[in-house]
């Protein structure tokens, strides 16, 4: 199906599903890492790498003008660089699996 066929409203709306679903889907994982307090089973580099591009694609909403673009990732990119951060900060807390891991060697 061409895009002029739908409405401008169905292609918002889409669009508007989508970027909550995307932001929203860090947030279970951002309490698991805060209620637990800790974050040893999350990549840090998968996370800075994600991290990376949302902050791009953040950049590029602000090229283009795009309010959507701009907000979706700029609330994804506060809750990847929380979960960063705390992930930071629970690996380089004595006891936790990653210190564990350093000390040994």
């Amino acid at each position: 199906m061409h895009v002029a066929a739908l409405s401008l409203w169905v292609v918002n709306l889409i669009g508007s599903i989508a970027a909550c679903c995307t932001t929203m889907s860090l947030i279970p994982q951002l309490i698991r890492v805060y209620r637990l307090k800790s974050a040893h089973d999350i990549s840090l580099i998968m996370f800075l790498v994600f991290s990376l591009g949302v902050f791009l694609w953040f950049l590029y909403g602000i090229l283009i003008h795009s309010f959507p673009v701009i907000l979706a990732n700029g609330l994804t990119l506060l809750l990847s660089l929380a979960i960063l951060v705390l992930k930071i900060r629970y690996d380089r807390r004595p006891g936790s699996v990653r210190s564990a891991k350093i000390e040994k060697a």
